[in-house]
């Protein structure tokens, strides 16, 4: 898990936990910095077997995955409210990361016995609308030739052979993953969702993105922004706008 980044502590803290995409670790999310004036705290959170987790086995089956994501992001939680008992919490999750993030989010919710501040999810398809297969079909060759495409991961590290096979294989170990996303199908949180879509990803339209909204007994909000599916990661700012937007109006209510 990343360390958070420095905040000004003027209101509350909100402690965004984000989930990064598929073949990626925290470290996509070590550049962002929130808003200034904003409470926000950025802290990545990685699967076991990645970043700061590298030396633990890692966990094919889902719900054992969510569960210790989980156990991490409390532990975090409850260290960090040590210090300062107001902090809450919120989540984020691009695209594969984005189930994962809901997941978690639910879960700390029971362990911690605090519902997050709202959950923000970016470019992904519901649980529901889950194929069965995205890239088990392609060879090596092929999945590095999509990876170069989707524009998700830094050219320098694609082009270099050694980077490039360590990312190939974090992919098909998402993939895997990714293909049990159909187990969460049910799942319904009692909090309120934000659904980011890019008006020109190729893999989700807005209207599927809006789908997310099954998934929550409260209100979703849904918001446009331009560029493609990796917009959001691209240019962070007005995702972590609009976190810090919801946590003004959860400090209001």
């Amino acid at each position: 898990m990343l360390n958070p980044m420095p905040v000004n502590h003027e209101r509350p803290p909100l402690r965004l936990y984000c989930f990064p995409h598929a073949g990626a670790s925290s470290l996509v999310y070590r550049s962002w910095r929130a808003p200034r004036g904003t409470p926000l705290e950025i802290v990545g959170v990685d699967q076991p077997g990645r970043g700061p987790r590298t030396r633990e086995p890692r966990i094919t089956d889902y719900p054992e995955l969510v569960s210790s994501m989980a156990d991490h992001v409390a532990a975090d939680l409850v260290k960090a409210r040590e210090e300062r008992p107001d902090l809450r919490y919120a989540t984020f999750g691009h695209s594969f990361g984005a189930t994962l993030s809901l997941s978690v989010g639910a879960t700390v919710a029971q362990e911690a016995g605090q519902e997050p501040v709202c959950a923000v999810l970016s470019a992904a398809l519901p649980p529901r609308l889950q194929p069965p297969d995205v890239i088990g079909s392609l060879n090596d060759e092929e999945l590095l030739a999509k990876m170069v495409a989707d524009g998700g991961t830094a050219p320098g590290l694609l082009s270099n052979g050694t980077m490039a096979r360590l990312l190939i294989g974090m992919m098909r170990e998402d993939e895997e993953i990714r293909r049990q996303f159909h187990r969460v199908a049910s799942l319904r949180v009692p909090f309120p969702l934000t659904l980011v879509a890019a008006r020109d990803d190729a893999h989700v339209k807005p209207e599927h993105m809006w789908g997310w909204a099954e998934h929550s007994d409260a209100a979703s909000r849904r918001v446009e922004i331009p560029g493609g599916h990796f917009a959001a990661i691209r240019e962070p700012e007005q995702v972590l706008a609009l976190a810090a937007e919801d946590t003004t109006r959860e400090e209001v209510r």
